[in-house]
């Protein structure tokens, strides 16, 4: 924990400095003290991304971002002790009682982060994604090597910048910082919202809420914590700004909106927030579009720059504008059946079952299908069907009708391409928090809903539980809890006890978990692939990883086999 929380000091000190200088270089002058800070991730992000593209993320990039932090607090610093004063009077307005809850919430999340990671993706692709960015930046065609390193998100290259791996080597706790961020920014909403009776800052300030939830995705650096905790705020902006914007309300939700896509490219829906915003006041926002549309195409630019060279597909995992053909492409064959088995995962079926079946065949297995999934797709559909009503009865807000709409969006988007329900739930927690306080709105009432989602965040973090009951997924049925022995250093980056063996195939050597799951790797060694997936994709078509050269730098390339080769 004491770790961590010393990582997280540097990591907002830096955030702070390069979210302030972001602000002048764009001209966005705006006070809140969070803004300030994801601006400065997003600016990480972008320096990252420039940087892996060049050569790897590692002590040579921590000192010139060291060097950088120095300058720029130079010229910055009143600016710097203004925006920390402003923030320090925020947190002494807080009543008692929400200076309480969100101090244990901290450390609750601190602890969390302190536990073994959770989310299964951290073994498959997370681990792996982050060192090679660690020890190489941007590799071509690693995703022949592994599929899944294709997605590389720009999460990642958040991540690979502030885990200091020349240092130590369990650091990688970014989505816990970015949680705190999303609970300090609720919190000032909530405390806010007792004065102005606002109730989209009652919507925003019952963040914590989620909590529970969301600390299960903490311990390992998810892209889908920035994806929930920046579409609360994009959402925020929205609402309240849509009828009378400035310019700097714009480029925020630009910004951010910019910065969920990097992070997640199945948010599509999010890009829709600064289309209508800027369709709605046009006449007022439309010198804004060259100073936007430049972070854009620098967005855009890199996406495509970094998906180009890991996978020889600039807008992987589709195949669209894929005209280059780099000899370390990935083969079409292998992308789709990735896009399949993605799409059929999210549907618990075969590829026979999902074509012999019709959609509505399919819709129902979609809702009723394992278990914490059913829970999930059903309250989904529930919230696409009754938000209407609850819109129409309580809230008289045309910019939540749009936002309504953009859900919509999503959810087909969601059905079409990856039905799984983690990549919805900032519209599943929004629209639910938003039915809640029809009902609960009173002091009274929202602290002792703080107080109940407390205390199932404390019972999550301190105690180990069986969870079979929400999943049949072996390698998340017990909850990854705090111990004793991690106050001062974290666990490990892995959750596995792995041992790994060194195969060899033509020229490529490669470490190869054993007994695992067939897409874990795990915290192997470089480079890292399950034996089990290499002979797959050789078995069924005839397609083996291979380095471009004798130095891992130079990438890898799939090389086409005879049959039984």
């Amino acid at each position: 924990m004491v770790l961590i929380l010393l990582s997280w000091l540097y990591i907002l000190f830096t955030s702070i400095n390069l979210g302030i200088s972001f602000e002048k270089t764009f001209r966005i002058p705006q006070n809140d003290f969070i803004v300030t800070a994801v601006l400065g991730l997003f600016t990480s992000t972008i320096l990252g991304s420039i940087g892996a593209i060049v050569g790897r993320i590692n002590i040579e990039f921590h000192l010139l971002l060291l060097a950088l932090n120095g300058i720029l607090f130079y010229f910055n610093k009143n600016r710097i002790v203004e925006v920390y004063s402003f923030f320090i009077k925020k947190i002494q307005q807080l009543s008692l009682f929400l200076k309480l809850f969100l101090g244990i919430s901290s450390l609750l999340i601190l602890a969390q982060c302190a536990a073994l990671p959770y989310v299964v993706d951290n073994e498959s692709y997370y681990i792996q994604t982050i060192k090679w960015l660690n020890e190489y930046g941007f590799v071509k065609g690693l995703a022949n090597l592994h599929i899944f390193l294709g997605q590389t998100s720009g999460w990642h290259i958040t991540q690979s910048v502030f885990n200091f791996s020349f240092l130590y080597k369990n650091l990688n706790d970014l989505s816990g910082f970015c949680l705190l961020l999303g609970n300090l920014f609720a919190v000032i909403k909530l405390n806010e919202y007792f004065d102005n009776q606002k109730k989209i800052y009652l919507i925003i300030g019952l963040l914590p809420l989620a909590n529970a939830l969301l600390f299960q995705f903490i311990s390992a650096p998810s892209p889908d914590i920035p994806v929930y905790i920046f579409s609360f705020i994009v959402f925020f902006y929205f609402i309240e700004n849509y009828k009378n914007p400035t310019p700097t309300d714009f480029t925020i939700i630009v910004v951010l909106s910019l910065f969920i896509l990097y992070c997640k490219p199945t948010a599509l829906g999010i890009v829709l927030i600064p289309l209508m915003i800027l369709i709605q006041n046009f006449k007022v926002l439309k010198n804004q579009i060259v100073l936007n549309g430049t972070i854009g195409i620098l967005v855009f630019g890199l996406f495509v720059t970094k998906n180009s060279i890991i996978t020889g597909y600039p807008l992987y995992p589709t195949q669209l504008c894929s005209w280059f053909s780099f000899d370390f492409k990935v083969p079409k064959e292998l992308t789709s059946f990735y896009f399949d088995e993605t799409k059929l995962y999210g549907f618990f079926l075969t590829k026979e079952e999902f074509h012999s079946i019709s959609y509505f065949q399919l819709f129902i297995k979609w809702i009723s299908f394992n278990k914490i999934n059913a829970l999930f797709n059903c309250t989904n559909c529930l919230l696409v069907v009754i938000s209407p009503f609850i819109l129409n009865k309580y809230y008289k807000s045309k910019s939540l009708w749009i936002l309504y709409g953009i859900m919509v969006v999503q959810f087909i988007v969601l059905l079409s391409t990856s039905p799984q329900f983690r990549f919805f739930i900032h519209f599943t927690l929004f629209f639910s928090i938003l039915s809640v306080v029809c009902f609960f709105y009173k002091k009274n009432q929202i602290y002792m809903l703080l107080c109940i989602s407390g205390c199932i965040s404390a019972v999550l973090v301190f105690f180990p539980l069986k969870l079979n009951a929400l999943t049949t997924n072996k390698l998340i049925e017990n909850n990854s809890y705090f111990k004793i022995n991690q106050i001062v250093l974290p666990s490990e980056n892995s959750k596995t006890d792995t041992i790994y063996s060194l195969k060899k195939i033509y020229n490529l050597q490669y470490y190869s978990p054993n007994d695992a799951y067939f897409w874990i790797s795990g915290n192997g060694k470089l480079p890292c692939v399950n034996e089990r997936q290499v002979d797959y994709f050789k078995t069924y078509f005839q397609y083996i990883p291979q380095q471009r050269s004798s130095n891992i730098k130079d990438g890898f390339y799939s090389k086409k086999i005879a049959p039984n080769e």
